[in-house]
């Protein structure tokens, strides 16, 4: 068992009095008030951090994100945005010809211009609007939801 492991055992036999010291030597902070569950899972949670790292800045601005819809509407709801790692490479043939895009900080590169969406490049190839994460293959059809007409 590593020393983590051992920690994090540990920790589930602690009583709530050395939790909360334990709580103040690893957060250098008083511990807030709340369980012994909420406390073991908030040591655990940083221990861990300690040893294998914290969250990437993109997942905490997604969960930044999130938590602002849920004080919002009440619930996160699905997401459907699609995460692409700057430096990733989409590449789609139509018609006989390879397409190439890379995924930037900020957007997209095609063709040596920069495009905001996904869509915008699959207009410039196509010549016809198409859902640019469709058309290079992030998402099926199904995953979308059908349109209804006012006159249905």
């Amino acid at each position: 068992m590593s020393g983590l492991e051992q920690q994090l055992a540990a920790l589930m036999a602690m009583p709530p009095a050395q939790l909360r010291s334990m709580w103040r030597d690893t957060y250098r902070s008083p511990a807030p008030d709340i369980g012994p569950d909420l406390l073991r899972r908030g040591i655990a949670n940083r221990l861990q951090e300690r040893v294998h790292g914290s969250l990437t800045g993109a997942t905490k601005r997604e969960i930044a994100r999130l938590q602002k819809r849920i004080e919002r509407t009440g619930k996160a709801g699905p997401t459907h945005a699609i995460s692409l790692k700057n430096g990733t490479r989409l590449v789609r043939e139509w018609n006989g010809k390879s397409y190439h895009v890379l995924v930037c900080d900020d957007g997209f590169e095609f063709e040596g211009r920069h495009y905001a969406s996904l869509s915008h490049i699959a207009r410039e190839i196509t010549g016809a609007h198409w859902s640019g994460p469709r058309f290079f293959g992030l998402r099926k059809r199904s995953e979308y939801k059908p349109r209804v007409s006012a006159s249905e």
